[in-house]
């Protein structure tokens, strides 16, 4: 069977919701994919970064195994020994005291609005049904109505509406505009640190430093999504430490398991997350032993095998490299550690042409808003591996 039965399958008995490039992937190791045919890529996209570790980590895979053989689900309604564990684990690596569990990124983004509107009604004193909540221009937080309520994407929204209510939208990177967005309603700052599905653009130099000063100043909670930054992406546990500030409120999943099961979390201090009661909010699956399990690992594999300073270090080279390319195709390359991109001049006819060439040179990229190429390899990858892709990645770039 070739990959025109797989894809044929897929569009007989599936959603089109996706446009994916034509190759049809059957065994991942570390950095490397391989289709069903046996040809090998690099993986450059990371499932969006869910799999900083790589593909298939042994240490991952065998936690997984371990506690898929004891215990995989007992619903909140019972404790579990793993939970606990996670608790103390994630805090003891974030700083943050406390966490709250879920599965999707999704989830995590419509908890942590949950938990900003009780806390403006009850703490800061805004009326119920009032909270507002700032967000920006070409943000990324998920697809459910609620999270596309905060978009600025016509695709996104579509005719999904009505849409909920309370939220406030503002240029990125444009703190005038954040203040003057602010008003006695406003319960919330919603931001990406770098807004990767609108092509890696990063703010001016100081816009999160500012974000949190003004914050502070209007008793306003600062909630960071770094689903797709944090753990180590951008060469830093969180993006938000490259201006060494603290949000109220972290938002991460994707690379919190490995890629072996989906699991996200919100991070915040006591204060804060005990204003949720028993049977304010909950997921069946959130806080599973299985889901705990896995998680442990994926963040000890972080640590112990220093897949953060490595992405300071060949994100640093790579995009060095790319900014070398003297192709007058690209407008711009920009990112920070492994999530980088190169956003090409719209005479070069759009992202996907060239994404759909690196892969039949055996790299998968992704193109994204356009005219942006996502860079975002597993965070193990090493310069031999850069160094092996970059020739075609020239190529590509400069001939076409």
């Amino acid at each position: 069977m070739n990959h025109h039965y797989y894809a044929n399958l897929e569009e007989q008995y599936g959603a089109i919701n996706y446009e994916p490039l034509d190759v049809v992937l059957t065994r991942g190791e570390g950095v490397w994919v391989y289709d069903i045919d046996g040809k090998r890529y690099l993986d450059c996209l990371s499932a969006y970064s869910a799999l900083n570790q790589g593909h298939v980590h042994p240490k991952i895979l065998a936690a997984l195994v371990e506690q898929a053989g004891k215990l995989t689900l007992t619903s909140r309604a019972f404790r579990n020994d793993q939970l606990g564990l996670f608790y103390k684990e994630l805090s003891d690596m974030t700083g943050y005291e406390t966490s709250l569990p879920m599965n999707s990124g999704a989830e995590a983004v419509e908890t942590a609005i949950k938990l900003a509107r009780k806390w403006a009604v009850q703490v800061k004193g805004v009326p119920q049904n009032e909270a507002e909540i700032i967000t920006f221009t070409g943000n990324f937080h998920g697809r459910t109505i609620t999270i596309i309520s905060s978009s600025t994407e016509p695709l996104y929204k579509g005719d999904f509406g009505p849409f909920t209510p309370g939220f406030i939208s503002v240029p990125y990177g444009d703190i005038t505009a954040v203040s003057r967005a602010i008003s006695a309603r406003t319960a919330a700052i919603l931001f990406e640190p770098i807004q990767g599905e609108a092509g890696v653009v990063t703010p001016p130099e100081g816009f999160l430093k500012d974000l949190r000063i003004i914050s502070k100043q209007q008793n306003i909670l600062l909630i960071a999504d770094e689903i797709q930054t944090g753990l180590g992406r951008t060469g830093k546990l969180f993006a938000c430490d490259h201006e060494e500030i603290r949000p109220d409120i972290m938002i991460i999943g994707k690379a919190l398991s490995g890629g072996f099961y989906p699991v996200s979390a919100v991070l915040a201090d006591r204060s804060l997350m005990h204003l949720f009661k028993p049977g304010e909010h909950g997921s069946t699956f959130g806080g599973n032993p299985l889901g705990m399990a896995v998680a442990r690992s994926a963040l000890r594999v972080i640590q112990e095998e220093h897949l953060i300073e490595n992405a300071a270090m060949m994100g640093e080279y790579l995009i060095d490299q790319l900014a070398e390319i003297p192709s007058p195709l690209v407008k711009e390359v920009r990112g920070k550690g492994l999530l980088i991109g190169i956003e090409l001049k719209p005479e070069a006819g759009g992202a996907r042409i060239f994404c759909e060439k690196l892969k039949n040179r055996g790299i998968l990229a992704k193109d994204t808003h356009k005219h942006t190429i996502r860079f975002a390899p597993p965070l193990l990858i090493t310069q031999s591996d850069l160094d092996w892709a970059l020739p075609h990645i020239r190529e590509v770039l400069l001939n076409q």
